[in-house]
């Protein structure tokens, strides 16, 4: 009897608990899917912008707050687009959207990858040109050329950039893996590429990365890896701080290559901008500027 009531008693309990985690499941999905939660973006097509939350709509016009004009009507038909942002995003009165570049630094990847149908094509000084598309939310491909082909004809470097990332623990750890595999068109015995792993620590916007790689050239592979440093510190709503620097093991000495920069947000481009230092063995310095941008493509 003291049996049967005792589990009696725990089956009522493992039941209120039951009602109580789905009660409390669905209260915290419904906050985070509140319209409260959302501003909307709203573009004309006179031109014009507007800031705010929807009232309401039926099928000819929506009813608008504007952050600057009261409530507003605006006609479906003098829409030309309309976005949404979490206003849990706006810092300081400016939005802070999702980092349009998060998959590289200047160059160099770090372990978050594109998702699948996302991608960006980056040009680099005019000349460097590459591009990147997610095939899985864990694997992209991409490839790049310098189209020296332009000129008489010259020998045309080309490369293709196989990647697969994977998140360990979400904005805090991803891990990426992948290769560099190029040749030189118009020469012979030009295969050159690098097989890579890299450990990301931190999110999207602020992050430091490890990398360690192994290089080859005309069929010889490097007997020691390079080592890759990199940083993205995101310091305002449109701007992030930057730095990428590689340490090569040769015969008998270690070449570094340091450079630090930033990038500037356009909309949804990415201006890349720094100077590149090569520490040569004599100890001198000297600095080679930077200049890329990057324009992201496909699903967002």
């Amino acid at each position: 009897m003291l049996r049967s009531n005792l589990m009696k008693t725990i089956s009522k309990r493992c039941y209120l608990s039951t009602i109580i985690t789905l009660l409390l499941t669905v209260s915290y999905c419904a906050a985070q899917n509140h319209p409260d939660s959302l501003i909307y973006l709203i573009e004309a097509t006179d031109g014009n912008t507007y800031k705010g939350k929807i009232l309401a709509k039926d099928s000819v016009k929506i009813l608008f707050e504007s952050d600057k004009l009261g409530e507003i009507t605006i006609l479906k038909s003098d829409i030309k687009k309309i976005q949404t942002f979490d206003v849990n995003k706006v810092k300081d009165g400016k939005y802070w959207s999702d980092n349009p570049q998060s998959t590289r630094y200047f160059f160099s990847p770090n372990g978050y990858g594109l998702k699948a149908g996302e991608g960006y094509y980056q040009n680099v000084w005019i000349m460097v040109n590459s591009f990147a598309v997610g095939i899985t939310d864990v694997f992209s491909i991409g490839a790049g050329i310098v189209p020296l082909f332009l000129f008489a004809g010259s020998p045309t470097p080309v490369w293709f950039t196989p990647k697969f990332s994977i998140p360990i623990s979400k904005d805090k750890v991803n891990l990426g893996g992948g290769a560099l595999l190029g040749t030189v068109l118009g020469e012979g015995n030009t295969g050159f590429g690098i097989l890579y792993g890299i450990t990301t620590l931190g999110s999207r916007d602020n992050n430091i990365t490890a990398g360690l790689g192994y290089g080859y050239a005309g069929g010889d592979w490097a007997k020691s890896p390079m080592i890759n440093l990199n940083g993205m510190s995101r310091i305002w709503a449109r701007g992030y701080l930057i730095s990428e620097n590689y340490f090569i093991q040769t015969v008998g000495s270690t070449q570094v290559i340091l450079s630090f920069g930033g990038r500037w947000i356009i909309k949804d481009a990415g201006l890349a901008f720094g100077l590149v230092l090569p520490v040569i063995d004599t100890g001198s310095l000297f600095a080679i500027p930077w200049l890329g941008i990057t324009i992201p493509f496909g699903n967002k």
